[in-house]
């Protein structure tokens, strides 16, 4: 096994399925960062306490339809789509979340991480739109907008990597806990919509609690170059949107990644990720459930960085290379996410 590898701090996974992944008013879940933070900072089996911090940004700026590019026109007069009288156009979505993690472990099989996202987001929309669709009803004056800056829902994962002598495989449990503001606590503040509360899907936290199962495994495959694989699924088992009429659900997540590092010089490790997302749709009175749906590949390169001690930097790309979306769901062109860590020995 490689030395960065077995050096490097075990984080639970920040960025596969964390409030990161965004849901909002088109309730595109399958458009967020799906990076793997495990694999980024490099997995350990080393006891001690480890701080983590994680940064992503996603604009969602394109309609997709599909397997490709959709059109307002088309989302509004689809005589398939459910809207009465139409459909509602979304603009842009900028997703921007800070987490900030610490994790533990007693010895080389146990570790415990605590995650704590930010959520700052901002969006904007037409809309819904009368059908037949017209470019004119897409006005500048049209636009209604939002903003939140607010604290998301926390993860609490656990991690067991005592099957193997080598410690090189795990198995995860965990939960999200409803922490976040969720329901109709943003409203709109400017435009046609102003006053009125923003979308179940596009608030800080879900109001469900999830239970998160998952497992990863890593290994040397060369002298200078270590694989891994990690995966994990989530769903949320309980949610406090649960009155007729004003109900809300996150659809279930499935997550795969996997990848190489590039070994040859431990100060500086290059490496390559494909991450794989399978959403489905959200449920409930307040969910867009044509909408909401997918599945997702994003190839993401990317670099570690030792700068000192036992603080460790990495920056990562996402560019995606394959989608389905059902419905009408805005993507992004691509993501970026930079984070780091540093480790405290027993």
């Amino acid at each position: 096994m490689s030395c960065l590898f077995n050096r490097l701090p075990l984080l639970t996974v920040a960025a596969v399925l964390s409030s990161a992944v965004p849901a909002a008013a088109w309730a595109c879940a399958t458009c967020g960062c799906t990076l793997s933070a495990d694999a980024a900072a490099g997995y350990s089996a080393v006891p001690g306490l480890r701080f983590n911090f994680e940064y992503d940004y996603v604009n969602q700026d394109r309609l997709l339809s599909g397997t490709g590019a959709a059109t307002p026109a088309q989302a509004v007069n689809n005589p398939s789509n459910p809207a009465l009288g139409g459909a509602e156009i979304e603009k842009q979505t900028i997703n921007r979340y800070l987490t900030m993690g610490m994790s533990y472990s007693p010895n080389s099989e146990w570790n415990v991480s605590v995650l704590v996202p930010y959520v700052m987001r901002s969006h904007t929309t037409f809309g819904e739109q009368p059908s037949p669709y017209t470019a004119s009803e897409t006005a500048a004056s049209q636009i209604s907008s939002s903003s939140l800056s607010d604290l998301g829902d926390v993860k609490i994962i656990g991690s067991y990597q005592g099957l193997l002598p080598t410690h090189n495989l795990g198995v995860q449990l965990g939960v999200k806990l409803p922490t976040g503001h969720y329901g109709t606590a943003v409203n709109f503040n400017t435009g046609p919509n102003a006053g009125t509360p923003l979308d179940a899907s596009l608030q800080a936290g879900t109001g469900s609690t999830d239970l998160i199962v998952g497992a990863y495994y890593y290994q040397a495959v060369s002298q200078n170059f270590d694989a891994f694989v990690n995966g994990q699924f989530q769903s949320a088992v309980r949610h406090k949107q649960d009155k007729p009429g004003n109900d809300f659900r996150p659809g279930n997540a499935a997550t795969m990644s996997f990848g190489l590092r590039y070994e040859a010089h431990p100060q500086w490790v290059p490496q390559l990720q494909v991450n794989l997302l399978r959403k489905s749709a959200d449920r409930g009175a307040l969910a867009d459930t044509t909408d909401t749906a997918g599945t997702v590949a994003y190839l993401s390169p990317g670099v570690t960085l030792h700068v000192m001690g036992r603080l460790y930097l990495y920056a990562f790309a996402q560019v995606p290379v394959y989608a389905r979306l059902d419905g009408y769901q805005l993507f992004p062109h691509w993501t970026v996410t930079v984070g780091g860590s540093y480790a405290f020995s027993p």
